[in-house]
């Protein structure tokens, strides 16, 4: 059975008193594990991995390979049985069908899925890693690309497998006739299945709103949201415009599917008197005062200007660039102990 992934706080809070962290410790792994399914709220605020993959995305490019080439690339496109959940592998294929029709995927899941196009079907990471984005309700551009290049061991020492035994441990899955029915040693060295051989390229468009009017009092300061930032409690006090920014470009780059647009719409009406602007930072501005423009800081938005504020980090002060999550996990346990104690 499916969550289903309510647009309110309260929705939210709810989640958070069913959390069992003795049993997520235990079983989050598993497809039936017992799992928080708080990603599509938190986007870009998933505590310490969210957190490490935004701070990489300061300090590196996330259109270029992190640490080093791919491990395994011979095409730059998506098998199409990924595409079409038709890879032959049960629970592969139930799970994407699963993401097309309610944005969810478990991180397992997602990790088996990145392994099979870039480590077995010797796919680049770049596509395939576009097509989980667009119907991820979690999508975050940082998280995202950064692990589909640990997969692929553009991001890590190794490239990452699952083999078929693996799966079934882990989906409750008894499948033997697959592709993946193989030794890990196998496994790395085997040529592309047959199953995989059919590539195509991942076309997408987002269906963004059509322009309309609206109203900024520019005697007001101006709060500028966006897709990466809903947060219903920011600057919740005092008067304001405020303004979801939809700029096409950035949907022509990083397209999302029509379940995420009205998901991210449902969170964003959670905000008394926003407002919806399609165009660019520059259009918006021109009908603001700019210099009482408020954004929060993101990669994606170095053309903004105006006043930047920061965003809620667990340790605001751990900001350099780290090569592992357990290097940055080291220095962040430090300052929480210090902060806490």
């Amino acid at each position: 059975m499916q969550p289903k992934f309510g647009p309110k706080l309260q929705d939210i809070w709810e989640r958070v008193d069913a959390i069992s962290p003795a049993d997520y410790a235990r079983s989050r792994n598993y497809l039936n594990g017992a799992v928080t399914y708080l990603s599509p709220y938190v986007l870009l605020k998933e505590l310490a991995w969210r957190d490490y993959f935004q701070r990489v995305a300061q300090h590196k490019s996330m259109d270029e390979e992190i640490k080093q080439a791919q491990g395994k690339c011979t095409n730059y496109l998506i098998p199409q049985a990924v595409i079409e959940a038709n890879t032959g592998i049960e629970a592969i294929d139930t799970a994407i069908k699963n993401l097309q029709t309610t944005g969810y995927l478990h991180n397992h899941l997602r990790m088996y899925i990145a392994s099979i196009c870039c480590n077995v079907a010797q796919s680049h990471w770049k596509m395939p890693s576009k097509w989980m984005y667009y119907y991820l309700l979690d999508a975050d551009f940082a998280s995202n690309t950064c692990s589909w290049q640990w997969v692929a061991g553009a991001n890590s020492s190794k490239l990452y497998y699952a083999n078929q035994e693996n799966i079934n441990k882990y989906t409750h899955s008894q499948q033997q006739d697959t592709f993946l029915n193989t030794s890990y040693e196998r496994l790395a060295a085997m040529p592309v299945p047959k199953e995989l051989c059919t590539l195509t390229s991942f076309q997408a468009k987002t269906v963004l709103p059509e322009p309309s009017e609206i109203f900024i009092n520019k005697e007001l300061p101006t709060l500028v949201y966006t897709i990466y930032n809903l947060d219903p409690i920011w600057h919740a006090t005092g008067n304001y415009n405020r303004i979801l920014l939809l700029e096409p470009s950035h949907f022509d780059k990083y397209p999302m599917a029509n379940l995420s647009m009205d998901f991210m719409f449902q969170l964003a009406h959670q905000i008394p008197g926003v407002q919806v602007f399609v165009g660019s930072f520059a259009q918006l501005k021109v009908l603001a005062e700019p210099t009482k423009i408020i954004y929060k800081e993101h990669p994606l938005q170095m053309g903004f200007s105006g006043i930047q504020e920061h965003r809620d980090w667990m340790v605001a002060g751990v900001a350099d660039y780290f090569p592992s999550f357990f290097a940055f996990w080291k220095q962040m346990s430090k300052s929480l102990y210090t902060h806490y104690k």
